[in-house]
C-alpha cells in the first residue's frame, strides 16, 4: 500500500490541538519541548490554551508546524511510514520535515518569521481571502481578471484546492467586489476567509524577499521520500530546487487539487491527513473516488488510522 502523508496549512488550528498527544507520546512530546527551546518561548501553551496567540500569524505557522510534526511522530511510533508527501503551503515545511530535507528544529525557527514576513508583507485590512463554491475554474479565473482589467484592484485565484473549490485573494476592495460578481454568477457559496492577509499573491513580495535571505541559511539534505510541491504540483526533483520553491511559493497559486491527482497517478492508495482539521481531507475526497482517507490530530484519530490501516495490511 502506498501511503501519503499530507500536512495542514494555516487556518485549521484551534486552541487544544496536539495536548493528548503530548501527554500521551514521548516522541510528540520531545518535539514540542525541542520547539520551545528554539523558539524562546512556550508554543505548547500557545497550542494547549492560547485561541489568541493561534490568530496571530507569527505564531501559528511554528505552531501548526510543531503539531503537525508531533502527530506524524506519534503515528511513526506506531509503525506507519509514508510513501510520499505533501502539505498546503504552510504544511509544505511539515513536508520537507518529513522527508528529512530539512531539521525540525531549523524548520519551526524558519516558519515562525516566515509568518512574521507574511504579517508585515500587507498592512491589517488591506488585503482579503474568499473561498468560492461551486463555480468553474474558468468562471472565477474570468471574473478575477475582469475586476483587474477594470482597474477595480488587484485579486486573483489563489488556491486551487479541489473540484468545485478555489480561494481568492487580493487587495480588500479588488477581493470583495470579485466575491459580489462571483455570487451573481451562481456561486453556491462565497466564504470571506479568517486570515491576516492575501496569501499566495504577488502582494506579498516582501515576504518573499526576506523568506529568500532565510532560506538561504537552512542547512537543506537530500529527501528520503519524494515531496509534491504547492509551486507546480510536481515532485521536487532536487535539494537544490528546494530554496528557490519555497521562495516562489509565498507569492504563487497552491496547486492543491493538481497535487491529489498526481499523487492518484503515481499510485497512492491511503492519504492520511496529519495536523489539525480534516480541509485536506474533504479537499481528497471531492477530487477522488475509492482512496482510504483518514486524519490524525489526536489520540483517537491515531488510533482509528492505526487500526483501518491495519485490516487493510
Amino acid at each position: 500500500m502506498n501511503i501519503v502523508f499530507m500536512f495542514s496549512g494555516q487556518g485549521a488550528q484551534y486552541a487544544g490541538m496536539g495536548k493528548d498527544l503530548y501527554n500521551n507520546f514521548r516522541e510528540a512530546k520531545e518535539i514540542f519541548d525541542r520547539a520551545d527551546e528554539v523558539l524562546g518561548y512556550s508554543i505548547k501553551d500557545i497550542c494547549f490554551n492560547d485561541e489568541e496567540k493561534l490568530g496571530n500569524t507569527e505564531f501559528a505557522q511554528p505552531a501548526i508546524l510543531t503539531m503537525s510534526i508531533a502527530a506524524m511522530k506519534a503515528l511513526k511510533e506506531q509503525g506507519i511510514r509514508a510513501d510520499m508527501t505533501a502539505g498546503l503551503s504552510l504544511g509544505e515545511y511539515s513536508a520537507l520535515v518529513a522527508s528529512e530535507a530539512f531539521s525540525f528544529e531549523e524548520a519551526v525557527g524558519l516558519v515562525q518569521k516566515r509568518g512574521k514576513f507574511m504579517a508585515e508583507a500587507v498592512p491589517a485590512g488591506q488585503g482579503a481571502m474568499y473561498a468560492i463554491i461551486g463555480l468553474e475554474t474558468s468562471v472565477i479565473e474570468e471574473v478575477c481578471k475582469s475586476v483587474m482589467d477594470s482597474g477595480e484592484g488587484y485579486v486573483i485565484p489563489a488556491n486551487y484546492n479541489c473540484p468545485g473549490q478555489i480561494a481568492i485573494a487580493g487587495e480588500t476592495g479588488a477581493a470583495a467586489k470579485a466575491a459580489e460578481l462571483l455570487k451573481e454568477k451562481g456561486a453556491k457559496m462565497v466564504v470571506k476567509l479568517k486570515v491576516s492577509g492575501p496569501f499566495h499573491t504577488e502582494l506579498l513580495q516582501s515576504a518573499s524577499d526576506k523568506l529568500a535571505v532565510e532560506l538561504q541559511k537552512m542547512t537543506i539534505n537530500d529527501m528520503k521520500i519524494p515531496v509534491y510541491t504547492n509551486l507546480n504540483a510536481q515532485i521536487i526533483g532536487s535539494k537544490d530546487d528546494i530554496v528557490p520553491i519555497l521562495t516562489k511559493q509565498v507569492i504563487s497559486p497552491v496547486r492543491w487539487e493538481d497535487i491529489v491527482r498526481n499523487m492518484d497517478s503515481a499510485g497512492a492508495d491511503a492519504f492520511i491527513e496529519i495536523g489539525p482539521g480534516k480541509a485536506l481531507s474533504g479537499f481528497v475526497k471531492r477530487t477522488l473516488k475509492g482512496k482510504k482517507i483518514m486524519n490524525v490530530e489526536d489520540v483517537a484519530t491515531l488510533n482509528k488510522t492505526v487500526e483501518k490501516l491495519n485490516e487493510s495490511a
